[in-house]
């Protein structure tokens, strides 16, 4: 069954809100989507009748087994095409969530497995994202935000829980990409704001709100 480009975004907008697997509300999803409230009920019972979400009145939208398959199979596009313009079309990681937005509607099995094959089967988008795989299993990550990190141990960037292109941007003035390494100095309670040392040399003073969202693992 196809489905239209609407009712993919809104799996995957259920997915990313649900992944602890409790589901999500409508008031989230509609936040999410920026939709009214109606209309996001209206679309669910869409996907009810399509068997892909369970949906409820009053009781939440959650992803059925068909609906999370189909959910994870437009993550691994989306996450496989931002590999792709970022190695071999020379976009930087705050460039490529909209254009993966447009490319992961392409309805091919076999350009992603040839995409998948051609870019040497990735485990992690640019964000640091993991691409599930053709099963759509998804390799487990270790990582935490820097917030959470103890002073004096050296760690390293491995993803971003903001995505968006202006803390991406942000992160390219400040020269911090994916396996800068890190270590924080001090941290001041006034306002959780943490002294970093980058790359074992220059220190920089960094917002609670940017350590909340860079995400990083021990070395």
């Amino acid at each position: 069954m196809q489905y239209s480009f609407t009712e993919e975004n809104y799996l995957k907008a259920i997915y990313h809100l649900s992944e602890g697997g409790s589901g999500t509300s409508t008031n989230a999803l509609a936040e999410h989507l920026n939709i009214k409230p109606a209309t996001v009920t209206s679309m669910l019972k869409r996907l009810r009748a399509k068997g892909i979400v369970d949906y409820r009145r009053y009781g939440g939208v959650s992803l059925s087994e068909e609906g999370r398959v189909l959910a994870l199979q437009i993550i691994r596009k989306h996450r496989l095409w931002e590999v792709f313009l970022v190695q071999k079309l020379n976009f930087t990681w705050d460039e490529v969530h909209e254009v993966a937005e447009q490319l992961e509607h392409i309805h091919s099995p076999k350009l992603i497995r040839e995409l998948d094959t051609f870019l040497g089967h990735p485990a992690f988008d640019p964000h640091g994202d993991p691409i599930p795989d053709l099963e759509g299993r998804i390799q487990p990550i270790d990582h935490r935000p820097l917030a959470e990190m103890q002073e004096g141990r050296d760690c390293a960037v491995a993803a971003v829980n903001d995505a968006s292109a202006e803390f991406l941007q942000y992160l390219m003035k400040l020269q911090i990409t994916l396996g800068t390494r890190l270590c924080i100095v001090s941290r001041f309670e006034f306002d959780d704001s943490l002294l970093i040392r980058i790359d074992g040399g220059r220190e920089l003073t960094v917002t609670a709100k940017f350590a909340g969202n860079l995400l990083v693992r021990y070395l």
